[in-house]
């Protein structure tokens, strides 16, 4: 709400940039509800004065662009504003702001992240599993290749073919990245969206590509699932700086488990809340709670042995795709106990041996 011509061309290109479409009045709009209903109002300061005496709400911003406005603050209390910008410094808070408004912010999206304690320990398998399951359930699931060194995760879920974007298209992303578009642009597969690797030349995503990104994919809300390498550099330092909750798969061998004990310190610098999944056949006087406290972290399930489960990959079903089958079973009971009220927060929450 402004008559100040450049204050409005400012605004409007934020807007733009924060992928949201507009309504541009002069002064309180005629319609019934149109200034209760929005889900934010910018009031320019030449206008904030025609809206003395308003109905209060919440998210109505009082924004100018010169820095020594008189009486500035009492304009901000006659109209309730929350918040009182100057341009062009806050551009950037505001775009964000204006985009968060724009696609309905709610509870953001649990972020589980799953790292093998060695190579080959079934993270990758793991990871698969749980976003599949989490789909199935009718939750909104993202499933997120971390590991450029893996060979693409999307291959787990048979589609290496499917349309859509890879990591490679967002190498020189910058900024804010829209949930809604992200979504969007990516491969659809068994209920679930998946961000993968391409197959053509090595390409570096930078730490602020990865932290645009699961930002995106966070408040989209639902889960959000990613796949971490055992190695950790900024950008999967950036990866980990994102997750409520951290899985290292852990199988039940002594050297396994000494190769873990050097990945769970990396990660911990980062990441606060790091689990155990063990997994067997396990070495003689070793069991799951014997690595669990080898590593000095708590235990959150075993995880089962299936076999058949390369068979059924090859045929091109996705690991966790039978309900009924062990791997399937656990990852449901992860996600029950991890969803419930208390679940992230809590130390045993997790434990669905």
């Amino acid at each position: 709400m402004t008559e100040d011509v450049e204050l409005l061309d400012d605004l409007l290109r934020l807007c733009a940039a924060a992928g949201a479409e507009p309504e541009v009045h002069h002064s309180l709009p005629e319609r019934r509800g149109s200034w209760d209903q929005a889900p934010m109002v910018l009031v320019g300061d030449d206008a904030a004065q025609r809206c003395r005496g308003v109905a209060r709400r919440r998210g109505v911003m009082l924004v100018g662009r010169d820095q020594d406005v008189p009486d500035v603050w009492r304009r901000a209390v006659e109209i309730g504003a929350e918040y009182v910008l100057r341009l062009p410094e806050s551009e950037g808070w505001l775009v964000d702001q204006i985009a968060n408004a724009a696609e309905g912010v709610g509870r953001p999206a649990l972020t589980v992240g799953v790292i093998g304690g060695r190579g080959g320990s079934g993270a990758s398998t793991l990871a698969c599993a749980l976003a599949v399951t989490a789909a199935r359930a009718g939750r909104r699931t993202m499933l997120i290749d971390g590991d450029p060194l893996g060979g693409g995760i999307d291959v787990l879920l048979g589609g290496e073919r499917t349309e859509g974007m890879r990591w490679p298209d967002f190498a020189h992303s910058k900024g804010r990245v829209g949930g809604g578009a992200l979504e969007e642009s990516l491969p659809a597969l068994h209920g679930l969206r998946v961000l993968s690797w391409g197959r053509d030349d090595w390409v570096v995503i930078p730490p602020s590509a990865i932290q645009a990104v699961l930002a995106a994919a966070r408040r989209l809300g639902g889960v959000v699932v990613v796949d971490l390498p055992r190695r950790v550099d900024e950008a999967v330092a950036e990866a980990l700086a994102q997750l409520d909750l951290g899985l290292l798969v852990v199988p039940g061998e002594l050297r396994a488990v000494a190769a873990a004990k050097r990945v769970a310190s990396m990660a911990g610098m980062v990441l606060d809340d790091l689990r155990v999944v063990a997994r067997g056949p396990y070495a003689a006087g070793l069991d799951e709670r014997w690595v669990a406290q080898a590593l000095g972290l708590p235990l959150a399930g075993e995880l089962p042995l299936e076999t058949g489960l390369l068979a059924a990959q090859d045929g091109g079903a996705p690991p966790g795709s039978s309900a009924r089958s062990p791997l399937a079973r656990f990852c449901t009971a992860f996600w029950e106990r991890a969803l419930a009220p208390e679940g992230v927060g809590s130390r045993t929450a997790g434990d669905a041996s």
